[in-house]
């Protein structure tokens, strides 16, 4: 077998690099899990706007695909993971999270049941070697499958017409249900998911399928408005969403170094995830703790004044105590308001007499700014569409 030269090829390609380098007319790249990913390809304004009104895909490849599989598939599911993993039905999908022993968050992702006895879980991290230690005992098998899927992300107002004229139909398909279909020489999965907070879907193929996937899309989105989209404008979309993102709104627990910088789901708005009653899983003891004590921290949505992104501003009490930090900030083109996600001290989680304090770039000058900010409900941004079944006509 010939050795894999690395430093010659630092980043692997996607299935789909031959059309997104044929797009990418920026030539913007960046990492993902080791793959080389489309940050912007042309217009980042026209982008995150053809998520909120026409349609747009992404590249979905490189983000960490597990199998797992066997007759104790649910029940190591279920000690793994925060959320009930044998209440979940076949063809099924939900989000969830997992955590260290100590309660610490150390990824979230969405989980597939494809069989009574088969899940594919989707992260943002690799968790391998801790997904095989949790393994043991369980009559399970777990098998990182990244590099055996396609995956593409088809999200807005006119994907669902682009999938009718495609020949798929997805009228019936209810938010976090998936179906499965022929397709070419294989098939195709597709799930009524997404990271946009809009109507949208996954589409889960062979890679040897994978440019004939991308290349019916387009022959039927041609006159509804379908372009590929880069990683810049789907953290837009995803703030405008109000989700949250590993290794941006928190530390994964195992390479995080500082313990004041370790978070829990309760920590980071995740606690209705956990299903306290489903017996025991990794962290259960420890959040129960945390929870009839009360969590530290809070995790919050803001509205920001004036419109100058706050992206890793520090946040005040009264303009004097710090009392949290601002994760993920972005001008909402849609809302024309200027939000953000923090994390905030609990007791300041009400959002009384908060401040951020903003570093504004002016002709090579930096100004400091100190702009009042509002806790608000998230998510910023949930239009009704997104949940229609069957989907509107756009």
């Amino acid at each position: 077998m010939t050795a894999l030269r690395h430093y010659e090829t630092p980043l692997q390609t996607t299935a789909f690099h031959p059309r997104t380098e044929a797009a990418n007319k920026l030539w913007s790249w960046g990492n993902w899990a080791g793959y080389a990913t489309v940050l912007t390809y042309e217009d980042l304004a026209m982008e995150h706007s053809a998520i909120r009104n026409t349609a747009t895909v992404y590249d979905l490849c490189p983000m960490v695909k597990y199998r797992i599989e066997g007759p104790e598939a649910a029940v190591y599911l279920n000690r793994l993971t925060l959320r009930d993993a044998a209440k979940l039905s076949v063809s099924g999908v939900h989000y969830t999270a997992w955590v260290t022993d100590q309660g610490h968050l150390l990824d979230d992702g969405t989980l597939f049941r494809l069989a009574p006895d088969q899940y594919r879980l989707c992260c943002q991290e690799r968790h391998l070697p801790w997904l095989l230690d949790s393994a043991h005992g369980f009559d399970v098998t777990v098998t990182d499958e990244t590099e055996e899927i396609a995956a593409l992300s088809l999200q807005g107002p006119t994907s669902a017409e682009i999938l009718r004229l495609a020949g798929f139909d997805v009228d019936q398909l209810k938010p976090f249900r998936m179906m499965d279909l022929p397709f070419g020489t294989g098939r195709l999965m597709i799930s009524r998911t997404g990271f946009t907070g809009d109507l949208g879907y996954e589409l889960w193929t062979t890679p040897d399928q994978a440019l004939a996937l991308w290349d019916a899309l387009f022959q039927a989105g041609a006159l509804h408005g379908l372009r590929p989209i880069g990683s810049a404008a789907v953290n837009i979309a995803r703030l405008e969403a109000g989700f949250i993102i590993t290794g941006y709104d928190f530390t994964p627990a195992d390479i995080c170094l500082r313990e004041d910088r370790l978070r829990s789901p309760l920590e980071m708005g995740l606690g209705w995830l956990i299903d306290w009653d489903k017996g025991h899983f990794t962290g259960k003891a420890a959040l129960a703790r945390q929870r009839d004590h009360g969590p530290k921290w809070a995790f919050v949505g803001l509205e920001i004044e004036g419109n100058i992104p706050a992206d890793g501003a520090i946040l005040y009490h009264a303009q004097k105590r710090e009392v949290g930090v601002i994760t993920g900030a972005c001008w909402s083109p849609v809302l024309k308001k200027n939000i953000a996600l923090a994390q905030i001290l609990a007791e300041h989680a009400a959002g009384s007499n908060i401040w951020a304090e903003i570093y504004a770039l002016r002709e090579l000058h930096y100004e400091k700014l100190m702009m009042r900010a509002r806790v608000v409900e998230r998510p910023f941004f949930a239009p009704a569409r997104r949940r229609a079944t069957p989907p509107g006509r756009f």
